[in-house]
């Protein structure tokens, strides 16, 4: 049975929320209507399921604001390093972007903008210096396969839409002498908002396969933050596995994988 689109929206906002991403206020109803393509009465519809769970306070006059304080919000999922068996499965991602002969890259915007709160904590810059952000979607001949957004210092991204649709900003960044060392990064799962959906072509609220990645160069300075979201339907992980340790504790240990394109 389909998901109302009401409940879509909800499920989006309710992600959002819990991630903090409505510190200045809510979207008023109208705004909402035009970033989902809905009428009033389905927006309205979300926003009351989200009242009724004191996620949000709606008050005639003022506006919508959220009511979650930051012990409520989502914990932050922990970070590995690319390291070990971790960097099996960097690669793997990587292989998603970027093995496929036949895949396109689409510059959707490049700009330098003030650098949000969030980017700046992981990127250890102060907030509201300039940062480089830059937003694409790489696609296969089946269609779109992933949403791409990275933000790095200015200075050490200097890089226009050309560029970026021949080469990825750390190929970029390395031909220009920056050194790159380590790398964490967070697997986990998010949900499609209005803007993700419309670009890689999946209902608003489809689950999506979220890689979000920290790059130091080789003095440990963070030189990007990148945000990639996945379509799950677009891609499989086979792994051999191989049993190892004594009797009482025996584990299963992957071996290197291999990504397949649909």
């Amino acid at each position: 049975m389909p998901v109302p689109k009401y409940h879509q929206i909800y499920l989006v906002l309710r992600e959002q929320l819990h991630e903090g991403r409505f510190a200045d206020g809510v979207p008023g109803e109208i705004a909402l209507m035009r970033e989902f393509g809905v009428a009033r009465v389905t927006v309205r519809k979300a926003l009351e399921r989200l009242a009724a769970e004191r996620l949000i306070r709606r008050t005639r006059g003022r506006g919508t604001v959220p009511l979650l304080d930051v012990g409520q919000r989502t914990a932050a999922p922990m970070r590995r390093d690319e390291s070990a068996d971790g960097e099996h499965a960097g690669a793997w991602f990587e292989g998603l972007s970027s093995a496929a002969a036949d895949s396109a890259v689409k510059v959707l915007s490049v700009q330098v903008l003030p650098c949000p709160p969030a980017v700046a904590e992981s990127l250890g810059i102060t907030v509201g210096e300039p940062v480089h952000k830059a937003m694409r979607v790489r696609s296969l001949r089946a269609g779109p396969l992933a949403h791409i957004t990275t933000y790095a210092p200015q200075a050490l991204a200097p890089f226009g839409r050309r560029q970026l649709a021949r080469k990825p900003v750390l190929v970029l960044m390395e031909e220009a002498g920056v050194r790159l060392g380590r790398a964490t990064q967070c697997v986990s799962a998010r949900l499609a908002d209005a803007d993700v959906a419309r670009h890689l072509d999946v209902a608003v609220g489809s689950a999506l396969l979220s890689v979000e990645r920290l790059v130091c160069d080789h003095r440990g300075h963070p030189v990007q933050w990148l945000v990639a979201l996945y379509r799950p339907d677009r891609g499989e992980y086979h792994m051999e596995l191989a049993r190892v340790g004594d009797a009482s504790a025996k584990v299963w240990v992957g071996k290197a994988p291999a990504a397949a394109l649909r």
